[in-house]
């Protein structure tokens, strides 16, 4: 979930590329937990900095809606220990930065998924 069209864009073009990976956008918090309550990925990928609601924020309530079953990876430029370090603390599985490189997103992805 990202709330750039054209990372979104890149992103799922870089991603599908990998047959065995589909892949459903979002533009929001809000749209993502409309979602996530018709379906359950294999993992979620969030944007840290969002209008309406912010990816921590976001992730709050993706674990209280629906508990800690699908992992969650940040995408985003505030890419700091401190920032890394208070993802994990509040339960993200890792940090992709960005900008992220689309050649290298599904072996990143492929890792979170397969090591989680």
């Amino acid at each position: 979930m990202d709330d750039e069209p054209d990372l979104r864009e890149i992103a799922t073009i870089a991603l599908e590329l990998d047959p065995e990976i589909s892949v459903r956008t979002c533009g929001s918090g809000p749209e993502a937990l409309e979602a996530l309550a018709q379906t359950t990925p294999d993992l979620i990928l969030l944007d840290m900095m969002m209008p309406v609601m912010d990816g921590p924020m976001t992730f709050a309530e993706i674990r209280e809606r629906f508990g800690k079953k699908t992992p969650v990876v940040f995408i985003t430029a505030r890419t700091s220990p401190e920032d890394v370090e208070r993802l994990v603390s509040l339960g993200a599985h890792g940090v992709i930065p960005k900008p992220f490189d689309p050649m290298k997103l599904i072996n990143q992805v492929r890792f979170f998924v397969d090591h989680v």
